[in-house]
C-alpha cells in the first residue's frame, strides 16, 4: 500500500501559502559575458519577509544548474514566509561557456560570488520589478543557502577563502549583508582534494575555512563520498569543522548521498538518494534554522531538533560547536 508524501516529515512549520513566481529578472551587468537572470519565489501574503540567496550546483543536468532548478527547496521556503532569490550562475550549461576558461571556465568560483554580491546591491530593483513584491522584503535578514558547489559560493560569502591558482591571490570576498548561511555537500579543504580533482577543478585545490567566521548551518549526507575528490569521508563537512566555532551547526542526514535525497529537482535523474521524505525533513529543518538564525526569540531550530530527536527513526542528527 502506498504512502502519501509529506511537507516536512513531521517536522513542525507555519501554515503554507500559495506562492507567486516571476522569472526572470535581468540584469546587464558590466564586464559579465551573459546576462544575469534571477527567478524570485515569494508568498503571496506577509510583509517584513526574510531573504534566501539560493546558490545552484554545477551539476551535470542540462537545467537543474539554472534558476530553473532545486523546486522541492525554493517553492517550500516561499510557501512558509521566505522571498527566494536564484540566479543562474556563469556555468549554466544553457550559456554554452563551460569551456570558455577566459571566463572564469569551468567553475567560475569567483563570478558566482560576483553574481551574488550584484544581488545585494540591487534589491530595491528587484523588489520593484515583481509586481506585488515591492515593500515586503525585510534586508536586514538576509541568507546565503548552496548545494554543492553552491555551497563553496555560500562558504565564500561566509569568510571561506580560496588561493587564486594562477597567481597565488588569496580571495576572502565574504558579504556582511548576510547574516545567516546554510552550506549543503559544498567542497571541503584544498589540501585533501584528490589528484583527478586538483587536475580538472584546480581552484578547489585553494579552498581553507579558517577565517569562515560567520553563523552557518553545513550539511552532509552520511554517504556522500567521491574519492574522485576526497580520499577522507568527511571532507564534505569541513566547513563545520575546519572553521572557527561557536556558531558552526552540523546537520549530517542518514543515509543521504550528495544530492541529499533529491533538492536539485523533482525526479531528477543525477539523484542516487533519492527520497521525498528525506527532503522534507532537510527543507524543514533549515526553515527552522533560519527562522532561529534571524531571531534567537523564535523557538523554531529547537522545535524543529526535538522532533528530530524524539522521531521513531530520526533522519539526521545535529552537533554544535
Amino acid at each position: 500500500m502506498s504512502t502519501p508524501f509529506t511537507e516536512t516529515a513531521g517536522l513542525p512549520v507555519n501554515a503554507a501559502q500559495p506562492v507567486v513566481t516571476y522569472s526572470p529578472v535581468t540584469f546587464n551587468v558590466p564586464g559579465r559575458p551573459a546576462p544575469l537572470e534571477i527567478k524570485v519565489s515569494a508568498p503571496v501574503g506577509g510583509e517584513n519577509l526574510p531573504v534566501i540567496l539560493f546558490s545552484h550546483g554545477h551539476g551535470a543536468s542540462n537545467f537543474l544548474a539554472s534558476l530553473n532548478g532545486y523546486g522541492p527547496l525554493a517553492n517550500f521556503w516561499a510557501a512558509h514566509g521566505f522571498i527566494v532569490l536564484q540566479p543562474s550562475h556563469l556555468d549554466f550549461p544553457g550559456l554554452g561557456l563551460r569551456d570558455d576558461v577566459s571566463a572564469g571556465a569551468p567553475l567560475f568560483w569567483r563570478a558566482r560570488v560576483e553574481d551574488m554580491h550584484f544581488i545585494l546591491d540591487h534589491l530595491e530593483d528587484i523588489e520593484s520589478t515583481v509586481p506585488g513584491l515591492g515593500g515586503r522584503m525585510d534586508r536586514t535578514k538576509i541568507a546565503a543557502v548552496g548545494h554543492s558547489m553552491g555551497g563553496h559560493t555560500v562558504g565564500m560569502l561566509s569568510g571561506m577563502t580560496v588561493t587564486d591558482p594562477r597567481d597565488g591571490t588569496v580571495f576572502d570576498l565574504r558579504d556582511e549583508r548576510i547574516t545567516a548561511s546554510v552550506v549543503m555537500a559544498g567542497p571541503g579543504a584544498g589540501e585533501d582534494l584528490a589528484a583527478p580533482a586538483s587536475e580538472r577543478f584546480p581552484e578547489l585545490g585553494g579552498t581553507t575555512f579558517s577565517q569562515m567566521t560567520e553563523q552557518a548551518l553545513v550539511v552532509v549526507g552520511e554517504n556522500d563520498y567521491n574519492p574522485v575528490f576526497s580520499e577522507r569521508k568527511t571532507w564534505r563537512a569541513d566547513a563545520y569543522w575546519r572553521s572557527p566555532g561557536q556558531n558552526k551547526t552540523l546537520l549530517t542526514l542518514f543515509e543521504a548521498e550528495h544530492i541529499l535525497g533529491g533538492v536539485s529537482g523533482y525526479d531528477a535523474a543525477e539523484t542516487t538518494d533519492e527520497n521525498p521524505e528525506r527532503v522534507a525533513a532537510l527543507r524543514a529543518l533549515i526553515w527552522a534554522y533560519l527562522r532561529s538564525a534571524f531571531d534567537p526569540s523564535d523557538p523554531a531550530w529547537t522545535d524543529a531538533c526535538a522532533a528530530l530527536a524524539a522521531q521513531p527513526t530520526p533522519w539526521g542528527r545535529v552537533e554544535v560547536r
